[in-house]
């Protein structure tokens, strides 16, 4: 190159420079599908954007120092990243997916160590681990709106129902679930007005209460509900009609499931799952699936009986799960192995592999509006 560069001159040198690099990026770099399967790579700190149909990455986009999940907007043209550091970290990092390339990132203090991650009611909604606590930015102000606490240890993952007013979250340590509830109520915080302790004298005209002519109006009030499941719980999934939520024990290897509608666990599968990671029920819900670390393997179980199908061994050790709307393929995230292994649903095999990146794990869909 050198000699080239030399021979023809410093303005034709840079010119053809400048012709290979961009050659180069466009080779890498391609127009992006309406629908790309997002896949994370903790080892080189990217995020890969795949079409699902060739099952070739397009493009890849640089994100910070501990990927763990990955989320798009309801548009699909952005995703949002979050940079855990075992709870340690304050990092959510924005990908521009339609001209393929990094934004500023956000810093979510006080926030510390955002996980789970989930996009609804057009806002983005994450666990901050180290804090313990579920976060709700607007990413048209890029402030955070909304925060609770959930008082429990490594709140890991997150589910976002009944339009924004109801959260599901695991407690990794503590071996709970939380459910946090948008309850209407009546007034303004305070008692009733003209309201006061039995025998206690009326206050002076204008001594506190509401000012004359206040209507009371109604507010929300966040309570929250602990489910005591296993230790180790982190992956769940709630069911497509809304009336469950299994969640796997990495610890004791059980499956809880919880019944939503009387808050109670309904049952604890004896699945010995150890080590497991993550949950997914199928679009037609029918049946889980289960990842485990320990041993690579893909858990199938059947809703209704609550019996295990099958075990598919996709490798060492199984993470992140991702499913194919239609129900036709699972996607999942071979950490130990460098790939995401493609599970064809009608067979319960694995029909094929995807190099996104060294130590893949967090998975999600990005369709183009």
């Amino acid at each position: 190159m050198r000699n080239i560069m030399s021979l023809l001159g410093r303005p034709a040198a840079t010119a053809l420079l400048i012709v290979a690099t961009t050659a180069v990026n466009q080779c890498f770099a391609q127009s992006s599908p309406k629908t790309m399967l997002l896949a994370l790579s903790k080892n080189d700190h990217t995020l890969a954007m795949v079409d699902p149909t060739t099952l070739k990455v397009i493009a890849k986009a640089p994100v910070g120092a501990d990927p763990h999940e990955v989320i798009a907007s309801a548009d699909g043209k952005t995703a949002y990243v979050t940079i855990y550091g075992g709870g340690s970290l304050h990092e959510l990092d924005v990908i521009d997916l339609v001209n393929q390339k990094a934004l500023p990132s956000i810093d979510t203090r006080p926030f510390f160590g955002p996980h789970g991650i989930t996009f609804a009611e057009g806002k983005v909604w994450f666990t901050a681990e180290g804090s313990k606590s579920v976060v709700r930015l607007d990413p048209a102000t890029g402030k955070f709106d909304w925060a609770m606490g959930t008082g429990q240890n490594r709140t890991h993952m997150i589910y976002v129902a009944d339009s924004g007013k109801r959260v599901y979250t695991t407690n990794v340590s503590s071996g709970t679930v939380s459910i946090l509830a948008d309850t209407l109520m009546r007034g303004f915080g305070g008692p009733l007005p003209g309201a006061r302790p039995q025998g206690s004298q009326p206050p002076p005209p204008g001594a506190g209460g509401p000012p004359p002519g206040f209507k009371p109006q109604p507010r929300h009030d966040w309570v929250q509900t602990v489910i005591a499941v296993s230790t180790g719980s982190e992956g769940f999934d709630v069911s497509p009609d809304g009336k469950q939520l299994w969640t796997a024990a990495a610890d004791d290897g059980t499956i809880a499931v919880i019944d939503l509608s009387t808050k109670k666990v309904v049952d604890k599968i004896e699945a010995k799952v150890f080590g497991a990671n993550r949950l997914q029920f199928t679009p037609d819900g029918k049946r889980v699936l289960v990842s485990s670390l320990r041993d690579g393997n893909i858990v199938v179980y059947d809703v209704a009986s609550h019996k295990e199908i099958k075990k598919v061994n996709i490798g060492h050790g199984a993470a992140g799960i991702l499913m194919d709307p239609n129900g036709s393929r699972a996607f999942i995230g071979c950490t130990g192995d460098n790939y995401v292994a493609v599970i064809d649903l009608k067979t319960l095999t694995v029909s094929g592999h995807i190099d996104v990146g060294g130590g893949p794990d967090g998975l999600a869909w990005a369709v183009q509006q």
